[in-house]
């Protein structure tokens, strides 16, 4: 299994772990000029952004360690698209990561702020 078939899988088991917690999976892969995300969500009123990280193992790092200020940025700009083409500004939203280290998901649940 090459590297993007794996995130991939990482995706769908962090979505699957989402909908098994009551969130609703708005978009899966979505992407714009502004950046991508991997999964939008929706928990109660909460618009949820969820960046998935995998790891096979801790060698390079934990998965979670990957989300950097600079990818923080684009998420931000690809979320702040995707409220504004779908008139949910006034929503609450929140970041978070998905970490998944070979088989262990960890959920970090307001894992950053918007950034500009």
């Amino acid at each position: 299994m090459n590297q993007k078939d794996k995130g991939n899988a990482a995706e769908h088991l962090a979505a699957a772990f989402l909908e098994r917690k009551g969130f609703q999976i708005l978009e899966r892969n979505f992407r714009c000029r502004a950046g991508e995300i991997d999964l939008i969500a929706k928990e109660g009123d909460c618009i949820v952004f969820a960046e998935v990280k995998y790891r096979s193992s801790t060698s390079l790092g934990r998965p979670e360690e990957a989300v950097d200020q600079r990818k923080q940025r684009r998420i931000c700009r690809a979320a702040l698209y995707y409220l504004t083409t779908h008139g949910l500004l006034e929503s609450p939203v929140r970041f978070d990561v998905i970490a998944v280290l070979g088989e262990e998901i960890t959920h970090f649940e307001h894992a950053f702020e918007f950034q500009e």
